[in-house]
């Protein structure tokens, strides 16, 4: 028996997993660290969090177990966040975070002087403010002096392979976010680089997810008590490592995650553009690629409603009065864009709203309104994939808001398709486990590991009384942001 690590380097926490080489998750660990907020719409973060919370997470995690058997980690980690580091390999600044709003300005300059085409043709995607790319222009214009110091280029998961190894690497799946991959011929852009100021040394060595990218440093490995020589794979992007938990691999697989913020993830064994550009065009773990669309606040909106205005983390007892006769009958609607929106409006401007409260409205129905607008604006995705041609009739369902039997119902009905829950709830850290078996060469391929060790739990079939009814109400929800949004540019 072998023991894998599989880490999921989130925005609140850090989440490990022991995982035998059968995928039998043996140990868990989370520990949380901060999110900075130094301005409004800013989300910044010290890497050095990251690298303390994966040094003692690694300590607990393993305390009981025999380290010699551990032969492999794997890191699956929150996109967009720009690591810089100088010519010590220091880090320079705080990360600035994938739910950062201050680049709207870069973002507007990127998608509107440089232009959508031409952006599309280098990359395969349009600016999003959560994008690398926009963040290098910001520091640029804001920050030259840290601008100039830049020696590295990394994604936050990529700094703790960093730590790890002593390589600067980073994967396709990931390095697909930055704006900088010419994402179909997996490679930097250079045109993109030139937009930016960067030189291709800046940039980490791409590599495929399940690659070993190298082995933990003798230091590192005496520190944590692990063996020398344990394998550190490329990893994943967040999304793309929750795909790969979920078994969401090769061609047309569908998977909806629910964490701080929410994806819609189809998977493809060839590339392809979303003509609209509203969903991402984004190489996947697997070695193919893949459609993504993106909303910023998912499971954070229900966080945010109950714990900071309801003053409660005690979620379930305030779900426990949402019964099925009244999904798809209350009359409050909620637009989740807590942090602005990317897919598919693509507006930092967005806010969170609520609409159609009366006197007779009750808290439940509030908490219902926050777990169907998250449930309709993952729709609106659908909608586009929809309008493109992709048919989705079924779909996997993780993260910590899927951990919800109810909000698990609303997501099956809203999108009136088939919903599968996976058996292991982890989906990036798990996916990161995937990938350091394939990486150590447990497995042959991402394919057939997931195969073997992907298991589904249940299977969720939607009620055609209930779906009709959120039909209708989704069409109600699909007018308000079109209602609000030049009054949004007036707010900000």
């Amino acid at each position: 028996m072998r023991y894998y690590i599989g880490a999921d380097l989130g925005t609140s926490a850090l989440k490990l997993l022991l995982v035998d080489s059968e995928g039998k998750i043996e140990n868990t660990v989370s520990v949380s660290y901060p999110v900075d907020f130094p301005h409004p719409a800013w989300s910044e973060q010290s890497p050095e969090e990251w690298r303390k919370a994966l040094f003692s997470g690694i300590r607990q995690l393993t305390a009981q177990y025999d380290k010699s058997l551990i032969k492999g980690i794997g890191v699956g980690g929150q996109m967009h966040g720009l690591v810089i580091l100088d010519s010590n390999d220091e880090v320079i600044r705080p990360a600035i975070l994938w739910n950062d709003g201050r680049t709207y300005k870069e973002t507007e300059y990127l998608n509107n002087i440089i232009g959508k085409e031409k952006l599309s043709e280098y990359t395969a995607n349009i600016a999003f403010a959560g994008f690398t790319a926009p963040k290098l222009l910001w520091l640029r214009n804001n920050e030259p002096e840290n601008f100039g110091k830049i020696s590295k280029i990394m994604l936050p998961k990529d700094y703790l392979n960093y730590i790890l190894t002593g390589v600067h690497c980073t994967d396709y799946s990931d390095a697909s976010g930055l704006l900088l991959l010419d994402v179909k011929n997996k490679r930097w852009s250079k045109q993109m680089l030139d937009i930016c100021g960067i030189k291709e040394e800046q940039m980490p060595k791409l590599y495929e997810s399940y690659e070993k990218a190298g082995v933990i440093l003798p230091g590192i490995a005496e520190e944590l008590g692990l063996e020398k020589g344990v394998t550190v794979v490329a990893g994943a992007g967040d999304n793309a490592a929750a795909a790969v938990g979920t078994g969401t691999v090769s061609d047309g697989k569908c998977n909806i995650s629910l964490g701080t913020s929410g994806t819609i993830f189809i998977s493809s064994d060839s590339f392809s553009v979303d003509p609209y550009n509203a969903l991402h065009s984004f190489c996947h773990a697997d070695g193919g690629y893949h459609l993504m669309g993106c909303m910023l606040s998912a499971a954070s909106c229900n966080k945010w409603f109950c714990e900071d205005i309801l003053k409660t983390s005690d979620y379930a007892s305030e779900q426990e009065n949402i019964t099925d006769e009244k999904l798809g009958n209350n009359d409050v609607f909620f637009l989740p864009y807590l942090m602005g929106e990317r897919s598919p409006i693509n507006d930092t401007d967005a806010r969170g709203t609520f609409t159609g409260l009366r006197m007779d409205t009750k808290r439940s129905d509030m908490v219902q309104a926050v777990l169907e607008g998250v449930a309709f604006a993952i729709r609106d995705s659908f909608e586009v994939a929809k309008n493109s041609g992709i048919k989705i009739e079924f779909s996997g369902l993780c993260g910590g808001g899927a951990k919800s039997p109810l909000w698990q119902k609303i997501i099956c009905n809203v999108l009136n398709i088939k919903i599968a829950i996976p058996q292991a709830e982890e989906g990036p850290g798990y996916g990161g486990a995937i990938l350091a078996m394939v990486g150590d060469g447990e497995y042959a391929s991402v394919k057939d590991c997931c195969e073997k060790l992907v298991k589904i739990k249940k299977v969720l079939t939607p009620d055609s009384e209930i779906a009709a009814r959120y039909e209708e109400k989704y069409r109600k929800f699909s007018k308000i942001y079109p209602a609000m949004k030049e009054l949004f540019k007036e707010i900000k």
